[in-house]
């Protein structure tokens, strides 16, 4: 009886690298672990969104249309300031020698918020004074002798006749009063001259006070004690007053394609950095015709009226500010997402000028309706006339939602 066949491993090759082999086989038993643990979790998501499927649908999102105001607006940046300010400036030079008023300080008419020394002006004053009494002391040397050069002369105009004297010497008589007559008219004028320099520098000296021209609050002040002011070439601005700061005003920079739509009287309202919360009303005063380039964009200032009984708005102030112009207080109305939503596969057709396609709910399905456009806030549409009712829910997109 034959012994049975064992069959036995073949052995490894003189110095190959078992440890290699082995590690290999690692690998691949290691790859395919991932794979397989790929697979089942690829079913598993398939089947979870088969499953999520079934229990969900697509369901419409709805706005009501309702009644209620649409307002155009147009929106824009400006600056809050004083309806009128005026600069308060030195009209002659000199050093400051007091200043009596500072920023935010109450001005009336009249008040002096700062001096120049007066000194050199007081000097031009008193010699110009002396120069006018000089003047009339003349004045009054020059009659006397104008009346003495007259009764020569009628002394002499007698004399000639009885020929006491002779013709030149009633003629001497006659060429001194002419004379005295001439110095008497060129002292009256020098007089005259010297009133009118005595104004002129009594001026210069009252310009040394630095006056306020009218009732405000001083909102800029460029001057210091000490400080020297030159009044040779341009008038330097010492002080900005600006007049009654309870009543300010935006100056809003409208760009030329909205200026258009901006009438005087419209109604604005504002808001501030500094109170975000607070908004201020006011109107259209005044859109004036004078364009300014920003940046290459043509803008005009568009003044709004601001009131400020309680002080909170400060010249300066950077304005967001929306100009009414044009509004519906009580229109049927729409929101504009429905004007963009139209169901997958529905017929694109363009509708009448001034008109829209609007799909609304109605039994649970969408359903076509034409409507009549008005008015456009950027946020709802005015519906003029229509299919479309207040109640009525408009769609404005889907979503999926669990089934019941």
């Amino acid at each position: 009886m034959s012994e049975p066949l064992l069959l036995q491993p073949k052995p490894a090759a003189e110095g190959a690298p078992v440890d290699a082999k082995v590690s290999s086989r690692q690998r691949n038993r290691g790859f395919g672990s991932i794979a397989v643990a790929g697979l089942i979790l690829l079913c598993g998501g398939i089947a979870l969104y088969w499953s999520i499927d079934r229990k969900s649908h697509i369901g419409f999102v709805t706005k009501r249309i309702s009644r209620g105001p649409v307002v155009r607006t147009v929106t824009t940046s400006g600056t809050v300031n004083p309806i009128i300010t005026v600069q308060v400036g030195a009209y002659v030079s000199g050093v400051v020698q007091a200043r009596y008023c500072d920023y935010n300080t109450e001005v009336k008419k009249g008040q002096i918020c700062a001096k120049i020394d007066p000194r050199p002006y007081q000097a031009v004053v008193d010699q110009t004074r002396a120069n006018l009494g000089v003047a009339k002391a003349q004045l009054v040397k020059d009659k006397a002798n104008l009346a003495y050069t007259r009764v020569a002369l009628e002394r002499n105009q007698k004399l000639v006749v009885t020929k006491a004297v002779s013709q030149d010497v009633r003629d001497q008589s006659q060429s001194a009063y002419d004379q005295a007559v001439a110095q008497v008219g060129l002292d009256e004028a020098t007089i005259a001259l010297q009133e009118a320099n005595l104004r002129a520098a009594e001026i210069n000296l009252g310009y040394t006070d630095i006056i306020a021209p009218v009732d405000g609050t001083v909102v800029t002040r460029a001057v210091e004690m000490g400080q020297t002011v030159a009044a040779s070439f341009q008038t330097p601005t010492l002080f900005l007053v600006g007049t009654d700061l309870t009543i300010m005003q935006v100056d809003a920079n409208v760009s030329e394609s909205d200026v258009g739509a901006i009438r005087t009287g419209d109604k604005a309202s504002f808001t501030v950095e500094s109170f975000p919360n607070r908004t201020f009303a006011g109107e259209v005063i005044q859109v004036r015709q004078s364009p300014q380039t920003i940046q290459n964009v043509v803008t005009y200032d568009v003044v709004v009226s601001a009131p400020n009984k309680d002080h909170a708005l400060k010249p300066g102030m950077t304005a967001t500010t929306r100009i009414v112009i044009d509004e519906r207080a009580d229109a049927l109305r729409a929101p504009d997402q429905a004007f963009r939503y139209a169901p997958k596969g529905s017929a694109i057709e363009a509708p009448k000028e001034g008109s829209a396609k609007l799909w609304v709910l109605r039994d649970g399905a969408p359903q076509a309706v034409i409507v009549t456009l008005g008015l456009d806030d950027d946020v709802n549409t005015e519906i003029l006339a229509g299919e479309a009712h207040e109640g009525d829910e408009a769609i404005i997109g889907e979503e999926r939602r669990p089934s019941p």
